[in-house]
């Protein structure tokens, strides 16, 4: 029995750890012309996104995702709180009439109930949300969709009293009446935690004291959390953390964060102009989907996956407020990209910004390589993070392989550092590795050992099946879990028959 518990339960964590971030895309409706629900879908196919939150249960749009792999999070908009709060027939009746008509047909996965209710300026709105979610999850139940279908609520970063430094992160207390319960019925029905997050904001607002490469994640410095003595590189991460630690403070570490709304405007009011652009729309959430994809996780949870939704389908012309509110579309109401993306986030890796510190356009070429002052400890933590979650393949400083001699730390870090330094775009972020990385201009190639650049176009035929980009490297993971779960399951097998055997 021994045998058996540790097979289940090796394959569920193979099988937990192997696949990334979600990257999703939010769907508002807030604007004229826009295509039919049917086009939209066919436009999201198109472009190859999988994960889609709109703000209600529109009929039409339930659908028109009908038959396809798309997962759809819809929305209980703030308005609805009071009735579903009031009375479970108003959640068992919304639930009974526009939601299950559509599903499974209609890939659901999530219910919101609610949104940044805590912004809401209808004042009791958020003390509304906890009984609303309580009356649409007993509905669930009662049909058997309680475990498929997750409900939660969306927050902004404002629940917070502080953020900065991330260790310090502490929720307001004057939502206390509303956050413990919600945190309490998140983890009790191991629901996510979900925030929107817009780094936009804090530089718009304040562009002396934050640096747009950061917001951007092409900072070449990193900021230190005092109390951690962690590097933060983008804000992204640090408004993250920021979360996490004040979930901590209130003894909620096992509840996972979601980010249901994070992208940045393409225009702006003349406040705005400094922010507000194409490129530094593209360059944001290129950056963000291949952070997400790629699990790179924060500096206080490395390498944990986490999903995120980009900010917004189409520009809603529409709303309310400053002109970057009607424009933070992907795409016009004709259905033309306003700049191209990549949802996949594994072609070409983190974009630069030719207005900002990353872009590597014109550079001298370079490579990185672990400082010989760096302690062990250092040196082993960044090599293990880079064959990690750092999605960089390491079988070319195994042993009889052209960078295993000399097998030395030192030497083998250097090889990894700068295939992670190449792959994702050359900055000086990218050989930071918490500071015991060095660029340099000499070619520290050697013998059979070639150490790439520009991305990795130049490895010889000696060591090409050791150094891949990041993309090839991704399928070899994906038949490496195949191969590995293939095994697993026939180690289950033979374990259950003999377990038989024994019994007989």
């Amino acid at each position: 029995m021994g045998k058996l518990i540790f097979s289940i339960s090796l394959l569920l964590l193979l099988l937990d750890c192997c696949y990334g971030g979600k990257v999703g895309v939010c769907y508002g409706r807030s604007a004229d012309d826009l295509p039919t629900p049917s086009k939209v879908v066919q436009l999201i196919k198109q472009h190859n996104i999988k994960y889609v939150r709109i703000y209600d249960s529109n009929s039409q749009v339930l659908k028109a995702f009908a038959n396809t792999t798309i997962e759809l999070m819809i929305g209980v908009p703030n308005s609805d709180l009071k009735s579903f709060s009031q009375f479970q027939s108003n959640a068992d009746t919304w639930l009974k009439n526009s939601v299950l008509p559509y599903y499974p047909t209609t890939k659901i996965t999530y219910i919101t109930v609610g949104a940044e209710s805590t912004d809401d300026p209808h004042t009791n709105a958020s003390s509304l949300v906890v009984p609303a979610m309580q009356n649409v999850l007993t509905a669930l139940k009662k049909v058997g969709l309680s475990r498929r279908i997750k409900v939660s609520t969306t927050l902004s970063l404002g629940v917070l009293s502080r953020s900065f430094p991330p260790s310090a992160g502490a929720f307001n207390s004057s939502y206390a009446y509303f956050l413990r319960p919600m945190l309490e019925f998140l983890a009790e029905n191991q629901s996510p935690f979900m925030v929107d997050l817009y780094p936009y904001y804090a530089y718009r607002d304040s562009p002396n004291n934050v640096s747009l490469d950061y917001v951007l994640f092409q900072s070449s410095s990193e900021v230190i959390d005092p109390n951690t003595g962690l590097l933060y590189k983008n804000m992204f991460d640090a408004q993250v953390d920021a979360i996490y630690y004040a979930l901590t403070a209130l003894n909620f570490r096992t509840i996972k964060i979601m980010v249901t709304e994070t992208g940045w405007p393409t225009k702006g009011s003349p406040k705005e102009k400094g922010a507000a652009s194409p490129d530094n729309a593209e360059t944001y959430n290129s950056n963000i989907i291949h952070h997400t994809v790629t699990n790179q996780g924060t500096p206080s949870k490395p390498g944990e996956a986490m999903d995120v939704y980009i900010f917004s389908l189409f520009n809603e012309n529409r709303k309310t407020g400053l002109d970057s509110e009607r424009n933070w579309g992907l795409f016009y109401p004709d259905q033309t990209s306003v700049y191209q993306l990549d949802f996949t986030g594994k072609n070409g890796g983190f974009r630069g910004n030719s207005s900002g510190g990353g872009n590597s356009k014109g550079r001298s070429e370079s490579w990185c390589i672990a400082s010989s002052k760096a302690s062990e400890i250092e040196l082993r933590g960044a090599l293990d993070w880079a064959c990690g979650p750092g999605n960089v393949d390491c079988t070319a400083i195994q042993p009889s392989q052209p960078c295993f001699q000399p097998d030395t730390l030192v030497s083998h870090a250097s090889f990894v550092f700068n295939s992670y330094f190449q792959q994702n775009g050359g900055t000086d972020v990218a050989c930071s590795f918490g500071g015991v990385g060095v660029k340099v201009n000499k070619d520290p190639s050697y013998d059979k050992c070639i150490y790439i650049t520009a991305g990795g176009n130049n490895t010889k035929a000696t060591n090409a099946s050791a150094v891949t980009s990041s993309a090839s490297t991704s399928h070899g993971n994906e038949s490496l879990v195949l191969v590995l779960s293939l095994c697993l399951v026939i180690s289950l097998l033979f374990t259950l028959q003999t377990t038989k055997s024994l019994a007989l």
